[in-house]
């Protein structure tokens, strides 16, 4: 693990692993989550021959939780160009669920400067009412708002479902609490801060000019699959995987076929 300055000083740690000289891959996980999603990524001897970059978002895992800047996509860019500073370009980007924003918030500020090529996976590209690219599934239905109550009695149980939501093939009993645990250490105030935004992303999608891999689960009941069609819809490089009867997780739920696709999909990309 390693550290960093990311946006307003704030210290961003980074998990990493495989080849320091090979084409970079940088991660970036999801809503209440951390570098830990991509346990089976980065120990995977397959993806060796890359330098695997996986990054605590701020207010997430081992980084920091600045009171503000949630709700500002040059922040997001900032600390993700920090990021691809730190380790050298170009990379490909994996950006998992409210991953996916904070790539196209890099994409939005600064276009795919840096940039090799792209993974959505499970991904958010928007957010806001009716903003097609932020499409929510139905595991959020009850649990919305205690998920992000200061109250632990609300927020536990709510989170301990959002966790059994995640995947369509229950999780083991210690990666689901490893889950939980990951969401519990995100401030209930970022937790909040992260939902307060409204924005659009279609002028962003349709300019992007790098190799796009979309892949989303068709059980997924967090993000809905439709958020992936609107994505496709809107990029002109873009390329879609399915993962059948997958939810939220394809990463974890089907780890050596998603690896075989990213590997796949890099190849080409890293080499051009």
């Amino acid at each position: 693990m390693a550290r960093i300055t990311g946006a307003g000083s704030t210290r961003l740690t980074f998990r990493t692993a495989g080849d320091p000289q090979g084409p970079p891959i940088v991660f970036v996980h999801g809503w209440g989550a951390s570098s830990r999603a991509w346990a089976g990524q980065l120990s995977d001897l397959s993806l060796a021959q890359y330098q695997l970059i996986a990054v605590d978002l701020r207010g997430h895992g081992e980084s920091d939780a600045p009171a503000d800047g949630y709700d500002e996509p040059a922040v997001w860019a900032n600390d993700l160009a920090a990021v691809l500073e730190h380790r050298g370009g170009p990379a490909v980007l994996v950006g998992w669920s409210y991953g996916g924003l904070v790539v196209t918030d890099y994409l939005r500020e600064r276009g795919t400067a840096g940039v090799a090529g792209v993974v959505y996976v499970g991904a958010l590209t928007e957010m806001g009412r009716d903003r097609a690219g932020g499409t929510i599934g139905s595991a959020w239905d009850g649990i919305m708002r205690p998920a992000l109550s200061e109250d632990p009695d609300e927020a536990v149980p709510a989170l301990t479902t959002l966790a059994k939501r995640m995947t369509a093939t229950p999780l083991p009993g210690p990666d689901l609490q490893r889950s939980v645990g990951d969401m519990l250490r995100v401030p209930p105030s970022v937790r909040k801060a992260l939902f307060r935004r409204d924005i659009g992303s279609a002028e962003v999608l349709a300019a992007i000019d790098v190799p796009v891999l979309i892949t989303h689960g068709t059980a997924d009941t967090v993000v809905a699959p439709a958020s992936a069609e609107y994505a496709a819809g809107k990029i002109s490089t873009a390329i879609v995987r399915w993962f059948e009867e997958v939810g939220h997780m394809p990463f974890v739920e089907r780890r050596a076929e998603f690896n075989a696709a990213l590997i796949e999909f890099v190849g080409p990309v890293a080499n051009h």
